[in-house]
Order: structure tokens, then sequence, then C-alpha cells
């Protein structure tokens, strides 16, 4: 039963938080909007900062959900880690949504936030620096994922969270890839321009 927890994960993961807030404040789907991407800053740009909050709150709630029911059902780093990174995964490549999903930030956040609380608090920190110095949403998260190993190695030198922070980063990067080429050109959107 333990190793159902991540397919779990997976499926509260999958549960498309800015799709459902788009339809909800009578906003056009996030896919197909702004920088088609369904997230937070997406629908803070063209939707404004009510949704954007009710966005942001789903998707961490979900990554903080998950860990904290498998913490008490299966208390276990590894199961606790495959389930974070199955909640991670789900909102990556919802199955509801025939697999169109955001970037992850706000669920690895909830993930970590239950998971190891310093490692989660350490990332919102950087987040919050690098988007007020330099106000880039991806810049931020690009930043805090790639100090997310560093922090858990630091806090909870645990392997399974090791490895799911280097996953976590791996996949945000990844996720991250079309910000980082605009980044380079000049053409990536700042906070608060729409």
């Amino acid at each position: 039963m333990n190793y159902l927890w991540p397919v779990v994960g997976y499926l509260v993961g999958s549960i498309p938080m800015a799709i459902l807030v788009a339809r909800v404040f009578g906003l056009p789907d996030p896919r197909t909007t702004g920088s088609n991407n369904p997230g937070t800053t997406n629908i803070l740009r063209y939707g404004g900062k009510a949704p954007a909050a009710v966005t942001l709150a789903g998707d961490v709630l979900k990554g903080a959900l998950v860990v904290a029911v498998v913490q008490f059902a299966a208390p276990d780093p590894t199961v606790l880690a495959l389930s974070g990174l199955g909640v991670f995964l789900g909102h990556l490549y919802p199955v509801f949504v025939r697999f169109q999903g955001g970037k992850g930030v706000a669920t690895a956040l909830g993930v970590w936030l239950v998971l190891v609380p310093w490692v989660g608090l350490l990332l919102l920190a950087t987040w919050v620096v690098v988007a007020v110095a330099f106000r880039y949403s991806s810049l931020a998260a690009l930043v805090a994922a790639c100090l997310a190993p560093v922090y858990v190695i630091w806090l909870a030198p645990i392997a399974a969270y090791v490895a799911l922070g280097v996953a976590i980063t791996l996949l945000l990067v990844w996720r991250h890839r079309s910000n980082i080429r605009k980044l380079f050109a000049g053409t990536e959107g700042r906070i608060g321009a729409r």
C-alpha cells in the first residue's frame, strides 16, 4: 500500500488549479492565453491578483496536503520523497488535461514546506529576494530551484530527500527552458507587466 501513495500524489497533482480558477473567475483558459502556461504568474498577468492568489494557494496546497497525509500514513523517507515527486509530476503532466501542466514552482514549494519546513522557508525567501531584486518570476524560480539541493543537503541530508531535490531542480529547469531563452534574449516578461 505504501507505494500507492506516489500514484495518489500524482492524481492530486493533476488537479489543474489554474484552469479551474480561470473558469470560476470567467477568464480564458491559461493554456491558450498570455504565456500559455497554466500557472500563477500567467493568471496574474491577464486575470489579476485575486485569481492568481487562489491559484497559488491551490497549487501550494496540493503539494503540502499530499506530503502531510503521507507523513501520517506512511512516514518513510523514500515513500515521502516519491509521493512528493508524484504530486510534482502530476502538476507538470496532469492526466486530467492531456498532460498540459504548469511549471511546478508553487507545488514544489508546498512539498518542501511540509517535508522539510526550513528548506521550504529558505526557498520562499530566495524566491522573494530574487523576484524583488530583478522582477522576474522565472529567474527567481530558477535560482531557488538550483539552491534546493544545497538547502536539503545542509538541513536534511537524507538520500531520498536529496534525490527529490535534484529531480525537482532538473525538472523545473527543463520546464523553464523557454523562459531561460527569453531571459538571455531580454524578452522575458517582468512581474507586474501585462
